[in-house]
């Protein structure tokens, strides 16, 4: 692995401060789950996957802090706490699917034994961190098929293992191909406005000793039609039930312009972030940010501070977009009709 930035370690969750990349590798030692949760708002960790095992492990911070005995008592509070984890981010179904598996340990251990009602949580959130660790890496096999040697593969913000618990999605299928004996060329969107590709995808790959070139966002049609592009690949924070994507925002531009190019455009992620209780992708919830983001990106004021902002976290692409989506259990072409 290139990286591990989620660990529970000596009763704490050890997380790699993303916000600090590339300038500096610092290591956040969270043992309140009140901490965690604001790291999670706070993109300190991210990427759907990471965040469900982020929002896990901070019940088991959260249920070390409850000093009771008593099953009803700590069933309250645990419950609070959970809903503390679920208000962080609203988009990335991954949060809520590992914290309705955190809560099913919960309601199965009403035998009155707390301190092993405990112990099962934290084996629940490491097996929800292992069981991804296994995903990425199936995901991975899976879609190193769809690539031959010499592909050139454009991708957008970051789904590596930054932003899961093992080799990523997007990026878990590059390190499975270039491990093959594949040589693949990488080209990274900056990702605007937080420059996630920048500062994250780029230094992973390198790390990784993959060829990357960083282009700007609307770069992103150019290279394309220059024909150096092979295909595109992305994660996803959630999937519905028809197909339509929610990834980072300028996503959809790419499929759009991948289309036009007649460039497959491919979706790499767990079946956890498929969500079956949504049809399509408008009943999927945007996370909106705050204007600062845009006005004061990174500190310095770039707009005059009253302008209007619009500030989306996500965008959803169309499933007619989508020319196949990479689960950990294969390769997904259309019609994409999940079913319940």
């Amino acid at each position: 692995m290139v990286v591990q930035s989620i660990l529970w370690q000596d009763n704490q969750v050890v997380l790699l401060d993303q916000t600090q990349l590339p300038e500096n590798e610092v290591y956040l030692q969270i043992s309140d789950y009140r901490e965690l949760a604001d790291a999670i708002k706070k993109l300190k960790v991210r990427g759907a996957p990471a965040i469900g095992i982020s929002a896990a492990l901070g019940v088991c911070l959260g249920a070390q802090k409850i000093n009771t005995q008593n099953y009803q008592e700590f069933k309250t509070q645990i419950d609070a706490v959970i809903e503390d984890l679920a208000a962080t981010r609203p988009t990335a179904v991954n949060l809520f699917w590992a914290l309705d598996r955190m809560r099913k340990i919960i309601d199965a251990g009403s035998d009155g034994d707390v301190d092993l009602l405990k112990h099962r949580l934290l084996q629940e959130a490491l097996s929800v961190q292992e069981s991804d660790k296994k995903m990425c890496r199936q995901i991975g096999e899976h879609g190193a098929n769809l690539l031959s040697d010499g592909d050139r593969v454009l991708t957008h913000c970051n789904a590596g293992a930054l932003a899961t618990g093992g080799i990523g999605t997007a990026l878990g299928v590059i390190y499975v191909a270039q491990a093959q004996g594949k040589r693949i060329r990488v080209f990274a969107d900056e990702t605007r406005p937080l420059l996630q590709g920048a500062r994250l995808t780029t230094w992973e790959l390198q790390k990784a000793d993959i060829d990357v070139t960083l282009i700007c966002d609307n770069m992103a049609a150019v290279v394309m039609q220059k024909g150096w592009i092979d295909c595109v690949i992305v994660g996803a924070d959630r999937i519905a039930r028809n197909g339509d994507t929610a990834n980072k925002i300028g996503t959809y531009n790419l499929a759009v312009l991948a289309k036009y190019h007649q460039i497959p455009f491919y979706v790499a992620a767990p079946s956890s972030t498929i969500d079956l209780s949504i049809g399509g992708g408008s009943a999927i919830p945007i996370e909106q940010r705050e204007p600062e983001e845009i006005i004061f990106g990174f500190g310095r004021q770039t707009a005059p501070r009253e302008v209007k902002v619009f500030n989306p976290a996500f965008d959803i692409t169309p499933a007619e977009l989508i020319t196949a989506i990479v689960t950990e259990k294969g390769i997904i072409y259309p019609p994409f009709n999940f079913v319940v």
